[in-house]
């Protein structure tokens, strides 16, 4: 009755969570729904945990039984016939290790992107140049058709800084982000010139951690928290591994990452520092 798959859309996730919330009003037990669907009750909770893709002929009858109305039950059959449809990122599958196509659904929902970055310039604001070099280092082994595909990807999951519904990106780089060296100094050059560019961004706004600032609270790794205006949806936090991610959507660890993002930005240089701060490194290239 359900598709497994390497991960879920976000669509698949809120309309899991929905499912959720429709037995839990229609007062109705995970084995009564399983019974429903002639299904253990470990089949359910997966597909309101969005574990499974959904089969619109198995929630229709559990719409049903939830006690919906007809033109309830097709507005919500339609959500998920859209939600089934694979991202644009679907094609990059080849390149796309399963444990980060859903950090792409997720940051291509946020309304807000709060990141904080030790190590490289963050992937919504690496240009080519940088990503390519970048990238060659991390798959050494890679030929130029692959590097091209991932290239490609990363470019890709940058258009949605553009448009209307564009989110508003916060990222704090530690000051070694812009003074270690990947490619060329050329390429070092061109990609702070672009940061410096993306500054000027209404929905953007870049901060440094100068070294003499000294220890602060981020200095145990990467991360990335997202918020949405999906009201199902809460923040959600992502951390990475060599091979593998977190993501973490509990209220307390969620608002400990607020918490210690909030502190590295009053510890960073002031955001109109920023293009000064980027101006100066740039001579050293």
């Amino acid at each position: 009755m359900a598709e497994a798959r390497s991960a879920p859309t976000v669509g698949q996730i809120v309309l899991g969570l929905r499912l959720r919330d429709l037995r839990e009003r229609a007062g109705c037990s995970f084995a009564e729904a399983a019974h429903a669907l002639s299904v253990n009750t470990t089949t359910v909770r997966r597909m309101e945990k969005a574990e499974v893709g959904l089969k619109p002929p198995y929630v229709e009858k559990l719409l049903s039984m939830y006690g919906l109305s007809d033109e309830e039950a097709a507005s919500f059959l339609t959500l998920v016939e859209e939600a089934n449809q694979p991202g644009w990122w679907h094609s990059f599958r080849d390149v796309l290790p399963a444990w980060f196509s859903l950090y792409v659904s997720l940051e291509g929902e946020a309304s807000l992107i709060r990141a904080y970055e030790p190590h490289c310039v963050p992937g919504l604001l690496q240009t080519e140049d940088y990503a390519r070099a970048l990238l060659r280092t991390g798959f050494p082994s890679a030929d130029e058709d692959e590097l091209d595909r991932r290239v490609q990807l990363r470019m890709g999951r940058q258009r949605l800084l553009e448009g209307p519904r564009a989110p508003v990106l916060w990222a704090v780089l530690d000051e070694q982000v812009l003074r270690r060296h990947v490619g060329s100094p050329e390429v070092m050059r061109g990609q702070i010139d672009h940061l410096a560019e993306m500054t000027r961004a209404q929905n953007i706004t870049l901060q440094i951690i100068p070294f003499t600032s000294g220890a602060h609270p981020g200095m145990f790794g990467p991360f990335q928290l997202f918020r949405f205006e999906i009201p199902e949806l809460p923040d959600i936090v992502y951390t990475e591994s060599l091979t593998g991610a977190t993501y973490l959507d509990q209220r307390p660890d969620t608002a400990a990452y607020l918490e210690v993002l909030d502190r590295m930005g009053a510890q960073a240089a002031p955001v109109p520092h920023t293009e000064t701060v980027l101006g100066e490194i740039r001579k050293e290239f």
